[in-house]
């Protein structure tokens, strides 16, 4: 809630000039309610309209928990490298 405009202005003054890919780390992110998963959910579909890719790295298990449970996991593109033994 404290950080989701933050994160929707810095996406929407990227995507004026879109890259192929915008890549958010949420390494950091230790807690997400429906306002932050709805701002994923919005700029993954703006990065979409304006043919750019939304990928989201680092998730932490928290999050990609919260994902599964909504049903939005399928919904964003999520990269987390396995870390290598």
């Amino acid at each position: 809630m404290l950080t989701a405009a933050q994160l929707s202005t810095v996406v929407n003054e990227v995507l004026a000039e879109p890259p192929p890919r915008i890549v958010l780390d949420l390494g950091g992110v230790t807690f997400c309610d429906s306002q932050g998963l709805g701002t994923l959910v919005v700029l993954s579909r703006k990065a979409s309209h304006a043919q750019s890719l939304l990928l989201l790295t680092n998730v932490g298990e928290f999050l990609l928990r919260v994902l599964d449970i909504t049903g939005l996991r399928s919904a964003l593109m999520i990269r987390n490298d396995a870390p290598t033994p």
